[in-house]
Order: C-alpha cells, then structure tokens, then sequence
C-alpha cells in the first residue's frame, strides 16, 4: 500500500502550531495573549488619539487611521484561533472556516502592502512638493486611495482563494502552521500545485513588490530633497516624520517578501510559521508603539489627552 494515497475528500484540517509541548504552550499562550492584548489596545488609542485631536487631522493620520484598524483587524482573524488551538485539546478548523481565515488574512495582508505604499507616496508629496500638499492629497484624494488598496486586496484574495480552494485536498490534513495560510494549505493539495503558485507570484509581484517600488521612489525622491535642504532643523523634521513609516516597512516587507515571493519547494516549514509570527503577531503589536514613540505630534497629543484626563 505504500504510495497509494487515500482518496477522500478533507471536510477539516488539523494544526501542528508551533510546539507539541505542554509547558512550552502554556508559556506561549501567555505571550500570545498578552501580545494581542497590546496589540489591540494600542491600536485603538491611535486611533482614538488621531479622531479627537484636530491637528492631527491630516493625511498621513487618516492613513495611519486605517493602518491602525487595519492591523487590529489582521491580527483579530488569526491569534484567537491559534490561542484556542493552544490550550484546547481539539486542535482543529473546518474546511469552510480555514477558507474564511485564509480570505481574510490574505486580503488584510494584501490591504497593508498597498497601503504602506500609499504612506510612502503622501510623505514623498509633503516633503517634495509642501505648496502643493493639501491640494494632490485632498479627503477626497485619500478617501478613494483608502477605498482602492481595500478592494483591489479582497479582489485579489478571491482569485488566489478559488484557485487554492478548488484544488483536490484528499489528505493529508495535518498543516504544519499556526493558522490557514495559502502557501501551508498548498502543500496539502493532492496536485501539482506549480499553476497555483505562479498565480500567487504574479499578484505577490502586483501587490507586494509594486508598492515596495513606490516606497523605494518615494523615499529615494525624499532622500534627495533632504539632502537639498540648508536647514539642518527642516532636515530633521522631515526624516523624522518617516522614520516611524520606515521601520514599520522595514518589519512588514522584510518577512512578507520572505514568505510569498520564493518558491514553496525551497521553503522551510519550521522557519515559515517563525516568519509568519513576525507579519502576523509582532508587527501589529509594535506599529502603535512606533509610531507613538517615534512620532513627536503622537506623542504630544498623547501627553495632551492624557493631561486633559487629570484635570
């Protein structure tokens, strides 16, 4: 019988996580939870921060807005399903609801590339072209770049989804991963998953690694307008006012290119769910706090909210 493979049709899948050991994921249940906690706390002050202070009503805020509920909206789709899979004994997902996580993840993903693309763009026109700001970047501007990175990214998730979805899955259903993830589910696929895998290319290629290029222009074009400027005081405002952005690109891209633009035959599994940790748990939890601690008008209406409070 070896090499005959069984031929039934997956109705759940089941998950390693990321350890088999008890003690080891009662420690990580904690850290997880705590992680999320903060994560979601933190987001929701700079959100709340950004709606109540007027000077902060800009553009580079509105997008920070949306990265903020972004990032509670990516880490909430996948972290409750890895912590119950931690302290339950039933480590399970059915077939339906990893297809539902795998669309949303996917799509939040997708939606954060674009959109850090975008904040790479309205920083290159405050800082290259200040007189015509608030004219290229009006609300109306913003509203309908905010609209375009949301539904060109759940547009783009469907198609990969279908196609991954409507591969024959006949077992195994053991996924070495902590949550649905396209490249963990691929791997289970009773196929030839090489047409699958060039598809999830080409659009990693149209949403990950084009508004990476944009980022690239942007800050190259800031780069160079910087270094034009006498003021040693504007050079700082202006690096400053990037300098949170950057890490924030340098954390999500650096893993997200990692995972999604090289081939599964050369990935390592065990690394995999490692990288997967940092764009899906890390990052969303140090976003506020970068931008909190790095962004001086963040923390100055921080210090005014919180002054307010006391009195």
């Amino acid at each position: 019988m070896d090499g005959i493979k069984i031929n039934f049709t997956v109705t759940e899948f089941v998950f390693l996580g990321l350890s088999s050991e008890p003690r080891l994921q009662l420690i990580l249940f904690i850290m997880f939870l705590l992680f999320y906690l903060l994560t979601v706390a933190g987001n929701v002050v700079i959100i709340t921060i950004i709606q109540i202070e007027p000077h902060l009503q800009t553009p580079m805020y509105f997008f920070l807005t949306n990265l903020s509920f972004l990032d509670i909206c990516y880490t909430s789709t996948n972290v409750p399903q890895m912590l119950s899979n931690m302290v339950g004994r039933k480590k399970t997902i059915p077939f339906s609801s990893c297809a539902t996580q795998m669309y949303f993840s996917l799509s939040f993903g997708m939606i954060e590339c674009v959109l850090l693309g975008i904040m790479a763009y309205d920083r290159y026109v405050a800082i290259c072209h200040p007189l015509h700001y608030t004219v290229i970047m009006d609300r109306n501007t913003c509203i309908q770049l905010a609209a375009v990175s949301w539904c060109c990214s759940f547009l783009s998730s469907m198609v990969i989804n279908v196609l991954t979805l409507s591969l024959p899955y006949c077992g195994p259903n053991v996924l070495n991963h902590f949550f649905c993830e396209v490249p963990s589910v691929l791997r289970l696929a009773c196929i030839d998953t090489s047409l699958t895998e060039l598809v999830v290319f080409v659009f990693s290629i149209i949403i990950v690694f084009i508004p990476f290029l944009l980022i690239v222009v942007s800050y190259a074009h800031i780069l160079l307008s910087v270094l034009r400027m006498r003021s040693t005081s504007g050079r700082y405002k202006a690096l400053s006012t990037c300098a949170s952005h950057l890490t924030v690109v340098a954390l999500f891209y650096g893993t997200a290119i990692f995972m999604y633009m090289r081939p599964q035959s050369k990935s390592s599994r065990a690394g995999g769910k490692v990288i997967a940790v940092f764009y899906t748990v890390i990052t969303p939890m140090l976003n506020p706090l970068i931008y909190s601690l790095r962004n001086q008008d963040v923390k100055g209406a921080l210090r005014r909210v919180v002054a307010k409070q006391r009195t």
